[in-house]
């Protein structure tokens, strides 16, 4: 989509691949940029392995993109998020000293020799105040790194979201329009939505087959500025009856909008692979 933010989430530790605990980040992050009209565009889930974390982030710091970390930033030592992120970046760590007077106005002379490690920071990050516990998370070069615990991390993406983000999502919520295509293989339509993906690609044009009663279901899709969806969605039902796929639009489920003008906005409306 012509002139999309790109926003990625990078969630961090053994206890998800193991299947230890069950990431719970994913979801409310898309919740709450859904609520600014933003997007999730890549999810990366990564073990505690130093080397592994490093390309990591080597990697989303090539990128043009907003990053969201969960985990890793705590004093033990497998809370590597801190040391792999500056060696990404290049820069080493430092005491940054309003975190250090957090923790020591906090646990006083317990803040030593261990919790204080927290306060080691790539150099020229920014804090991330934390309302649950008090500790925060950091933020550099548009990377914004938080506890792994989702009742800490989530107020903090959304003052993240609010102090960063605010100023760069779109002045008006993408929009659906959806419709559902019965007793037609996927294979028949990669005409037509190429047609579609060509004529309109600002939108995101989607496919979601499924089946229902033993035949093909197929769930089309399309996405963006409110106008342009609606001019997106006419061309495609047009479309679908050209072709010959339906004999009139009568025989198209139309599903009910999602986003700006939806009862259902804030829901969540699928899950893509």
């Amino acid at each position: 989509m012509a002139g999309r933010i790109e926003i990625g989430a990078v969630i961090i530790g053994d206890e998800l691949l193991s299947g230890k605990r069950q990431d719970r980040h994913q979801a409310a992050l898309i919740q709450s940029l859904a609520a600014l009209g933003l997007e999730l565009s890549w999810l990366r889930i990564v073990g505690d392995d130093a080397d592994l974390l490093t390309d990591t982030f080597r990697e989303t710091l090539g990128r043009e993109a907003w990053v969201f970390s969960f985990g890793g930033i705590g004093a033990t030592p497998d809370d590597r998020t801190r040391g792999c992120f500056a060696r990404a970046l290049g820069r080493p760590l430092v005491r940054h000293p309003e975190f250090v007077a957090l923790l020591e106005a906090r646990f006083g002379e317990d803040a030593y020799p261990n919790r204080v490690r927290m306060a080691e920071l790539p150099e020229g990050s920014t804090l991330i105040p934390n309302p649950v516990n008090g500790i925060p998370g950091f933020a550099c070069a548009r990377h914004f790194c938080v506890p792994g615990f989702p009742a800490m991390a989530e107020p903090m993406v959304r003052w993240v979201l609010a102090s960063h983000l605010a100023g760069v999502a779109p002045a008006q919520r993408p929009v659906e329009r959806a419709l559902r295509l019965f007793g037609i293989p996927e294979s028949r339509l990669v005409p037509l939505l190429e047609a579609m993906e060509a004529e309109y690609p600002d939108l995101r044009i989607s496919s979601l087959p499924g089946f229902h009663e033993g035949q093909p279901r197929i769930e089309l899709g399309v996405r963006g500025e409110t106008g342009r969806t609606a001019l997106a969605f006419e061309a495609l039902q047009r479309g679908l009856v050209e072709a010959g796929f339906v004999a009139t639009r009568d025989e198209l489920e139309l599903l009910p909008m999602r986003g700006a003008a939806s009862s259902t906005e804030g829901s969540p409306v699928g899950t893509a692979v």
